[in-house]
């Protein structure tokens, strides 16, 4: 962090981010923070600000992996190290990009070196860069799975194993793991939120004098940057000694019988699962005591730390918002706290005691000026009617057009696998065959162009005849352009999952629509499970929605879901043309990612001339590009007219009953979607 970056002390408000950061700063054992909120809130700025008020750390000379001089790990790829001596640098910050592969993340063998010099010798990854120090992820929600899992377990062990290529290297990989991310841009694995030791929500101020002073400090940054950072040197360096003396007070902070009793209370209260919640909340508290200057936790400790560690372990599935009732805390911590009151300081976790993060600025504060109001980004970041009985039902029960108000979804359930068929090339997910950047090896190839994934033995078997000719005469492999292979892996990949629900009269009976609304639920969490995105597109009346764009969050598409009215005519014809519209632009936006239709319908059509006749031309539409689609078939009654199987095999795709859609059916647990992928290999 160069001197004139834009400092820690200077962003404005944000008091929950910037004690959550500090409190980590304190005790690394805390385990790292996930901040959540809108863009341009100052998240990333905050965070690569943190890195500055961090004390050195020694590290022995020449180490890749940042041995500690004082206690060098035996098992150190460079070592061994002799203990003493050593040198002090500044403590990093680490970012893993949302993009980056494998390799870069974990390391990997020296190609070159190896196939050059005939020795193998491991590079180090970012893991191993982050060690003792800071680890950001920007947009870890949009981090692929394998990278996930990747540091998730070197999170839980504190090390990182490479056993890949011949390689086997075991490095220490203990680092303060913070990542940030926007909400509706989809949510983390829940494995992943519960490694997150704290969880802070941010959001713009939406009062003008502390808008106008985000305003105000992000242009006098821009207009000198080193100028900016000088005048907050004096903030930035009282931040700094706090942290040096929290840390040496932290291990003479007395955490009581009395406050580990509402520890283990309040996570009982809130059902948090396992006991992670337990251990966080206890260093939380501890280090907010420390933060403090005192070396007893107090209730205010505890009440402050439940606020950033457990609402993001109350979350059940994606659709749960994350948050905690305070007024259960309160009560549950007097319950269990004796003669001691918890502190219901309204301003929540940037309130007083421990958890007061520094507020002081440059000429003192005041309205307009205080750091404690607003948000400052210094990194840019501020950056009808009805056909049936039940149609009848519902024009009954509505006003004169036939809508009638929304109805709850049904309990959801475990749904059988809808994939795409053939092999795809798209971002990797839980769905469909694919061929990705990782899973199992299935063979080698020539390289078509830049070579991203080395197939060691092919390239070995392609250049070993030839080394004769090629005057080979020491240890190392003489090697050409044309001997390199390009490992080819097969995999699984996310998908579109576009909806396009009926919300016409004939599905407007209360108990019909309730069971729908439930299955498009099941089927949501499914897609937010398999990493899919997922639109919604609704037809009812004498048009059709697209209700919610493509996007990678489903908790959104299941709001839109659950307020969706009904009622009127079926106007099955501008649905599937609304759908294919859809597709064909986010086609050009995200043209490897193929599509899966899932068409929620009884199948009928009505409105307009010649109906049943229109909604055939669009769904040939699909057939003919090969789209992948299945159509869940919401006809009930002991008279059916099988009119969604017919409109399924017009979309080349199949049919599935509300019935046979749940994975506990006879029927099977994994169902193909029917007829060819447009990029079906």
């Amino acid at each position: 962090m160069t001197s004139d970056s834009f400092p820690f002390t200077a962003v404005v408000g944000q008091d929950g981010l910037r004690l959550a950061l500090l409190l980590n700063a304190v005790s690394p054992a805390v385990g790292g923070v996930l901040v959540r909120g809108e863009k341009g809130t100052a998240k990333s700025t905050a965070v690569r600000a943190l890195s500055a008020l961090l004390p050195e750390v020694a590290v022995v000379s020449g180490c890749r992996f940042s041995c500690d001089p004082s206690a060098p790990d035996p098992a150190c790829p460079d070592g061994p190290h002799e203990s003493g001596g050593g040198a002090a640098r500044p403590a990093r910050m680490v970012e893993l990009p949302v993009g980056a592969s494998e390799d870069r993340l974990v390391g990997a063998l020296d190609i070159e070196r190896a196939l050059a010099e005939g020795v193998k010798a491991f590079e180090p990854g970012l893991l191993a860069q982050a060690h003792r120090g800071i680890l950001y992820v920007d947009e870890v929600n949009l981090l692929h799975d394998h990278l996930v899992d990747l540091l998730l377990d070197a999170a839980a062990m504190g090390a990182s194993y490479v056993e890949r290529e011949g390689v086997s290297v075991r490095h220490a990989a203990r680092f303060l793991l913070v990542g940030t991310m926007n909400p509706e841009e989809g949510e983390l694995r829940p494995q992943l939120l519960d490694r997150f030791g704290l969880t802070v929500e941010v959001a713009a101020s939406r009062e003008p004098d502390r808008r106008v002073e985000v305003v105000r400090r992000r242009l006098a940054y821009d207009d000198d940057p080193a100028g900016f950072a000088a005048r907050w040197a004096d903030e930035e360096a009282s931040v700094r000694a706090r942290i040096v003396a929290a840390r040496r007070l932290l291990p003479s902070v007395r955490l009581g019988d009395g406050a580990l009793r509402q520890i283990a209370a309040t996570c009982a209260a809130f059902e948090v699962d396992g006991m992670r919640a337990d251990i966080v909340m206890a260093r939380t508290a501890t280090a907010l005591a420390a933060w403090a200057g005192r070396t007893d936790v107090l209730a205010e400790d505890v009440r402050q730390a439940a606020l950033l560690a457990l609402p993001h372990r109350r979350r059940r599935n994606p659709f749960d918002a994350p948050g905690l009732d305070e007024d259960r805390l309160d009560e549950t911590l007097r319950e269990f706290g004796g003669d001691d009151d918890p502190d219901t300081d309204p301003d929540g976790p940037g309130g007083g005691g421990g958890g007061q993060p520094p507020a002081e600025g440059p000429g003192g504060g005041g309205t307009g000026t205080s750091p404690g109001t607003g948000e400052a980004d210094g990194s840019g970041e501020a950056d009808g009617s009805g056909e049936s009985a039940e149609s009848g039902e519902s024009q009954r029960a509505g006003a004169g057009s036939g809508e009638r108000s929304p109805v709850g979804a049904a309990e959801p359930f475990r749904t059988k696998v809808l994939s795409v068929p053939g092999l795809g090339e798209g971002a990797a997910g839980r769905r469909s065959r694919a061929r990705t950047e990782h899973g199992r090896t299935t063979g080698a190839r020539r390289p078509g162009g830049a070579l991203t994934r080395l197939h060691l033995a092919a390239t070995v078997r392609a250049a070993a005849p030839h080394q004769r000719a090629r005057g080979r005469s020491g240890p190392g492999l003489v090697l050409r352009r044309d001997d390199l292979r390009q490992a080819t892996r097969e995999g699984r990949e996310s998908n579109l999952v576009l909806f396009v629900v009926d919300a016409s009269g004939s599905m407007a009976a209360r108990q019909r629509m309730g069971a729908v609304k439930g299955a498009v639920v099941s089927l949501l969490l499914d897609a937010y499970q398999r990493r899919d995105k997922v639109g919604l597109v609704t037809f009812r009346g004498s048009a059709a929605d697209v209700a919610l764009p493509p996007t990678s969050s489903v908790d959104a598409a299941a709001a839109r879901l659950e307020s969706l009215p009904t009622g009127g005519r079926t106007p099955l014809a501008a649905g599937l043309l609304k759908a294919h519209d859809v597709l064909r632009v986010e086609r050009l936006r995200d043209p490897s990612r193929r599509p899966l239709v899932v068409v929620v319908t009884d199948g009928r059509a009505t409105g307009g001339p010649e109906p049943v006749a229109l909604a055939s031309r669009a769904a040939g539409l699909f057939a003919a590009e090969g789209i992948a689609s299945v159509v869940l078939d919401c006809e009930s009654g002991p008279v059916r007219l099988g009119l969604a199987g017919r409109l399924a095999g017009e979309l080349g795709g199949s049919a599935v009953t509300l019935d046979e859609l749940r994975a506990d059916s006879i029927a099977g647990l994994v169902r193909d979607v029917q007829g060819t992928s447009r990029r079906a290999a």
